[in-house]
C-alpha cells in the first residue's frame, strides 16, 4: 500500500453525500477472550470502555447496554462489543447472538448524522431519533478523555442484515491515537465488508436506497464503491468467495478486509502465534475468525490484491 496523500486519513468525510466505511463490529459473549485472540493475530486493542449516552434530564450518563474494545486503523476501525447492562439495545444484541456470534454491525461515517437521518426517512426508511454516544479512556498521561459520536439508525429490522447505521465523529483527533495504530501485523485500514443476503434483487434495491448510490455487478452479486471502502452483497450460494467452512443462513455478515502494505508482517505474526492462515494468494492472506470472535473471516489485502468477491460477472 502506497503512502496516503494529504488528508486521505481523515475519518470524517469532506462533504455531505460522501460516505466512508467507518467500522464493523463483532458481537461476542466474552470481550476479554476476544481481545486476547485479536492480540494473538497481531492487533493492538484499546482498553475496555463502557458506552453511555447523555441523560436528557441532565442526570448521570445512561448505560447503552454494551461496551467495547477497538482496533484503530489509520482509516476506520474494528469494534468488539459485549453486554454491560440490561437495556433495550442489549436485548437486541443478545437476539443477534442467538443467530450467530460474529459481525452484526456495519457503520458508515458521515459529515452530518442529521442529514443522513433525513435522507433515510425521505428514502422510505423508518428511522430512530439521533443517538449521542460517549465513551471515556485514560490517555498516556493518565488524564480521562471523552469520545463523542452521533449515530443515525433505522428502526430494528429495517436492514435485515444487522445493525447498519451512520456515525458522525465529534472527537476525531482524540479517537485516533497514534500509539493505538502501530499494529505488529501492519494493519492500516478497513477496506471491505462482505455479506450474504437472502434475496439479492430486493436487498440490492434496499441497500441502494440506504447508501444513496447505485451498485455494480460482480460474480457473487453486487458491490458498492464508497468514497472510502467497499460493501459487497453476495448470493448465499456464493458465500465461499469470502468465507470457508459452515456458515449461518443468510443474512450473514461474513467477512471484512484489512488493508496492509506488506503481507510479510501478517505471515510472521501468524507463524509466531501458531495460527494457520486459511488461504494465501497474491496480495491476500485470509484468516478464519478465532472462536472467541465468532464465525467469519478477515482478509489482509495489499493494493495489488484481487479479492475473489470482486471478480467480474
Amino acid at each position: 500500500m502506497s503512502a496516503p496523500t494529504a488528508g486521505e486519513d481523515r475519518q470524517v468525510p469532506p462533504d455531505l453525500g460522501s460516505i466512508f466505511l467507518d467500522h464493523v463490529g463483532h458481537f461476542v459473549p466474552d470481550h476479554e477472550a476476544a481481545a486476547k485472540a485479536l492480540r494473538a493475530l497481531g492487533f493492538i486493542t484499546t482498553p475496555w470502555t463502557v458506552l453511555t449516552s447523555p441523560d436528557p434530564l441532565g442526570g448521570p450518563p445512561v448505560l447503552t447496554g454494551t461496551g467495547n474494545h477497538c482496533l484503530m486503523f489509520h482509516r476506520g476501525y474494528v469494534q468488539i462489543l459485549a453486554k454491560t447492562a440490561e437495556t433495550t439495545l442489549a436485548r437486541q444484541f443478545e437476539q443477534a447472538m442467538e443467530r450467530y456470534v460474529g459481525v452484526h454491525l456495519v457503520t458508515f461515517s458521515t459529515r452530518d448524522a442529521v442529514y443522513e437521518r433525513a435522507r433515510l426517512a425521505n428514502s422510505g426508511f423508518a428511522v430512530q431519533p439521533i443517538v449521542d454516544l460517549r465513551r471515556c479512556y485514560a490517555d498516556p498521561d493518565g488524564f480521562e478523555v471523552d469520545l463523542a459520536f452521533s449515530v443515525a439508525r433505522t428502526v430494528p429490522g429495517a436492514m435485515a442484515e444487522g445493525r447498519i447505521q451512520f456515525i458522525m465523529h465529534r472527537t476525531e483527533t482524540a479517537n485516533w491515537r497514534a500509539e493505538m495504530m502501530q499494529h505488529p501485523n501492519g494493519a492500516y485500514s478497513l477496506t471491505d465488508q462482505i455479506l450474504t443476503v437472502s434475496d439479492l434483487e430486493p436487498a440490492t434495491t434496499r441497500w441502494e436506497r440506504f447508501l444513496g448510490r447505485r451498485s455494480s455487478p460482480v460474480a457473487c452479486g453486487r458491490t458498492f464503491k464508497l468514497e472510502r471502502g467497499r460493501v459487497t452483497l453476495c448470493r448465499p450460494e456464493m458465500a465461499g468467495v469470502a468465507v470457508s467452512g459452515p456458515v449461518p443462513p443468510a443474512p450473514f455478515l461474513a467477512a471484512y478486509g484489512i488493508g496492509v502494505s506488506d503481507l510479510a508482517p501478517v505471515l510472521s505474526t501468524l507463524e509466531k502465534a501458531e495460527i494457520e492462515p486459511d488461504d494465501v494468494a497474491p496480495g491476500r492472506v485470509s484468516v478464519r475468525f478465532p472462536p472467541a470472535l465468532g464465525v467469519g473471516m478477515m482478509h489482509f489485502l495489499t493494493r495489488e490484491a484481487e479479492p475473489p468477491w470482486l471478480a467480474a460477472p
